[in-house]
C-alpha cells in the first residue's frame, strides 16, 4: 500500500512539475484549460477540447503529453508496474484537482466542464 501511495504521489508531482513551463509561443497548460481550449482526460494526458485548435494548442498537447509518457514510464519503471495502471492514476488525480469550469473527461471519454 505505501509503494502504491508513492507511485501516485511521484506521478502527481512530475505530472504538475511538467504542466507549468510555458511553450515557445507564450501558452502554457494552465492558461489553456482556463481558456477552455484543452483539458484533462482520465488517461492521464491533455486533450485538445476546442474544434478546430490552433497550432500552438496543438504543440502544447503534443509536448505536454510527450513529458508525461516520459515520466509515467519512468514511474513504472521504478516501481515494476504497467505504464497505463501509472497514468490512469495520474489521470484520475488530475481530475480531481481541475479547477470548476475547466473541461475533463468521464469514464465514457466524454468531454463535460467540472
Amino acid at each position: 500500500m505505501a509503494q502504491r501511495s508513492i507511485t501516485i504521489w511521484l506521478a502527481f508531482v512530475l505530472v504538475a512539475a511538467l504542466a507549468l513551463p510555458a511553450a515557445a509561443s507564450g501558452l502554457d497548460l494552465e492558461g489553456a484549460k482556463s481558456e477552455g481550449l484543452v483539458g484533462e482526460k482520465v488517461d492521464g494526458y491533455v486533450g485538445i477540447v476546442v474544434a478546430n485548435p490552433t497550432a500552438p494548442v496543438i504543440a502544447l498537447v503534443k509536448n505536454i503529453n510527450a513529458k508525461r509518457a516520459a515520466a509515467y514510464l519512468e514511474i513504472a519503471k521504478k516501481n515494476g508496474t504497467a505504464v497505463d495502471a501509472v497514468a490512469a492514476l495520474a489521470g484520475a488525480k488530475l481530475i480531481e484537482r481541475a479547477a470548476k469550469g475547466e473541461w475533463v473527461t468521464d469514464d465514457a471519454g466524454t468531454w463535460r466542464k467540472k
